[in-house]
């Protein structure tokens, strides 16, 4: 369930976070020293500039700097491992994504448990893009589909690696169409989108980081993957318009080591909320092609399982192995 930025839900924060002042917990001793801020993948990325336009006045609203640290590595699991380990007494977040913390673990093995952290809220979302190399003689959507069907086994698609969310969005086509694309995966996005444009691969869900080449006309762009229509493309339609039951976001959230207390988490979420309802923190996020997204802590643990349990039925249905 998703919590929009009203004034009423903002209230429902807010109020969380007077239970800070709760028995067993010292509103005045948190926080008492900066807080690390955990980027599981290495700068420049989007998880990365979602944390670092967050940082700056999240710091200012705690009274203590929220210092970014890149940890890269495993798909992110490296970084998100270290918070998981570390002391829960909210002097150390992670920002997570669904191939660390939904996607991801359902195909291969994390050695932390994503359930098991401390839950703070979604950040911002996107709608992955279904990108084409130029020279596909499929001018639409619908055109698109109609070629998948008449040549399943001759459509490439890219993916950023086995198991990430651009690798289950494709297979999650192939079970909704009834077809069977190749998979090709890469080592991220970026040598996806090369090879791509070089026509090596016909299509890509890439996430936002490809509409600049889109502009560009390097590629072509038939659709996004999530129910809604995207604003920053409103024109673009659904992949769900003409393929059923079709609904997938990229999205970037906040956790924290498992056992951080709940009135240090509802604090943070409220403060996250108060920021994504200004046009400082909100106007680069949609620069970025993302939507500003606040969320309580129970409600991002719950979209966290029950995205689980979709890509679980996909990864089965596919039968998708880590070689």
């Amino acid at each position: 369930m998703r919590l929009s930025l009203t004034r009423r839900h903002l209230g429902q924060a807010v109020l969380g976070a007077g239970t800070l002042a709760a028995p067993g917990l010292r509103a005045q001793s948190w926080p008492s020293r900066p807080i690390r801020l955990v980027v599981p993948f290495p700068p420049g990325g989007g998880v990365d500039a979602v944390g670092r336009i967050l940082a700056e006045p999240l710091g200012a609203a705690l009274g203590q700097p929220v210092v970014v640290e890149n940890r890269a590595g495993a798909g992110g699991a490296i970084g998100v491992d270290s918070v998981a380990k570390a002391v829960p007494d909210g002097h150390t977040l992670a920002m997570v994504s669904p191939g660390n913390m939904t996607a991801g673990p359902v195909v291969r093995a994390t050695p932390y448990d994503p359930e098991a952290l401390g839950f703070v809220t979604m950040v911002a979302r996107s709608p992955l893009l279904l990108v084409c190399r130029n020279s596909l003689p499929a001018p639409d959507l619908a055109a698109f589909v109609a070629l998948v069907k008449r040549q399943p086994d001759a459509i490439r698609f890219a993916s950023g690696g086995v198991g990430t969310g651009t690798h289950l969005a494709g297979e999650l086509m192939n079970l909704r169409l009834g077809v069977r694309m190749v998979h090709v995966p890469y080592r991220g996005t970026a040598p996806a989108l090369t090879d791509l444009i070089a026509n090596n691969v016909d299509i890509f869900f890439s996430d936002a980081s490809a509409w600049p080449m889109a502009q560009q006309g390097q590629l072509r762009l038939l659709a996004v993957s999530s129910a809604a229509r995207w604003p920053t493309s409103p024109d673009t339609p659904p992949v769900g318009s003409v393929v059923p039951d079709f609904d997938v976001s990229n999205w970037y959230g906040m956790v924290a080591p498992p056992g951080t207390p709940g009135p240090i988490r509802d604090r943070i979420a409220a403060e996250v909320a108060r920021i994504l309802a200004g046009e400082a923190a909100a106007t680069p996020l949609r620069r970025l092609g993302f939507e500003p997204v606040a969320m309580t802590p129970a409600a991002f643990a719950a979209h966290v399982r029950a995205e689980t349990a979709t890509w679980r039925g996909v990864v089965q249905a596919a039968n998708i192995r880590v070689e």
